[in-house]
């Protein structure tokens, strides 16, 4: 087969339309179309059904786009090792971690990584879904819990517990509670229990609001609770990791807290040599190393 042609199919079925390939492509439409011609005909089969709203794949594209997203895949992978058989950490990084973390702990860190590499484009995607870091949906990932994967080198970087905290000015109009049932004389903070989150901070959450707690603000994200907190709005559910760069938060009720959470970091076996990969390893693990310098009482560990 044609690699110019299977180049074309793939954008077109990654399109879905011949005129937005052609954009991508810098062809016309018709330069397209005669493309894609020519290859249904060499393999004798329609790979296409044409409709109004678009192209749909047929059984037989749907095969072949599948080879050609693994190869594409590879040629990424090949072009990302070659870029990094260069001594100079640049291009781009595709971070993925959880809304939480990376908003409150990592984005706050990124600029001593820039500092040290001013050429790293990083593109950081927050979302609790699992990113496919095999199917190279992003380069590397910091996640709640350790891969399933068997083709990621993975690295466990500390453990997270998640804690009642409140701030000091709080503390000082309201009291503290000394045991779980005063909490029914304050309003509790916490990520709502139908909220994407780890499994450990939603069995705390719903062992705590199973008591009778009068006054409660349930938030869809950990920055949301600890907006709250910290503008003294109540006793909120937060990872501990918080306590190095917010050192108001008061920690109350320290007999409860939940199950230890690991956090991984992980990446795909075939960027094990990728020295950008390597320079963002590096810098998560000498921040995790200052918090807990920082903050020896209450260390990410």
């Amino acid at each position: 087969m044609d690699w110019d042609k299977l180049r074309i199919f793939h954008a077109v079925a990654d399109a879905g339309s011949l005129t937005h390939a052609g954009d991508v492509l810098h062809l016309s439409q018709s330069a397209v179309s005669r493309q894609i011609r020519a290859l249904e005909e060499s393999l004798n089969t329609t790979l296409f059904h044409r409709h109004a709203r678009g192209l749909i794949l047929t059984e037989q594209g749907e095969l072949l786009f599948d080879a050609t997203s693994a190869m594409s895949r590879r040629l990424d992978a090949a072009s990302a090792r070659i870029k990094d058989s260069e001594e100079e950490v640049f291009g781009e990084l595709r971070v993925t971690t959880t809304t939480g973390f990376g908003t409150m702990w990592l984005a706050p860190r990124l600029t001593k990584l820039y500092e040290q590499y001013p050429n790293l484009k990083i593109d950081l995607m927050l979302e609790e879904r699992v990113l496919d870091l095999p199917m190279r949906e992003a380069d590397v990932a910091i996640r709640m819990k350790e891969p399933s994967q068997a083709d990621l080198v993975r690295k466990r970087l500390f453990n997270v517990r998640m804690r009642m905290y409140a701030s000091e000015e709080y503390i000082k109009k309201n009291g503290a509670p000394e045991k779980l049932e005063e909490l029914a004389n304050h309003r509790l903070i916490c990520q709502s229990p139908s909220t994407p989150q780890v499994g450990a901070g939603a069995q705390l959450v719903a062992s705590i609001l199973a008591n009778d707690i009068s006054s409660t603000l349930t938030v869809n994200s950990y920055f949301g609770v600890l907006q709250g907190v910290i503008h003294d709005l109540g006793i909120g559910v937060l990872p501990q990791y918080l306590a190095v760069d917010f050192p108001e938060l008061v920690r109350v009720l320290p007999e409860i807290e939940s199950a230890e959470v690991p956090v991984y970091l992980a990446y795909p076996e075939e960027l094990r040599q990728s020295q950008r990969i390597a320079a963002f390893r590096e810098f998560v693990q000498s921040e995790i190393a200052e918090s807990r310098r920082a903050n020896p009482d209450e260390p990410p560990l």
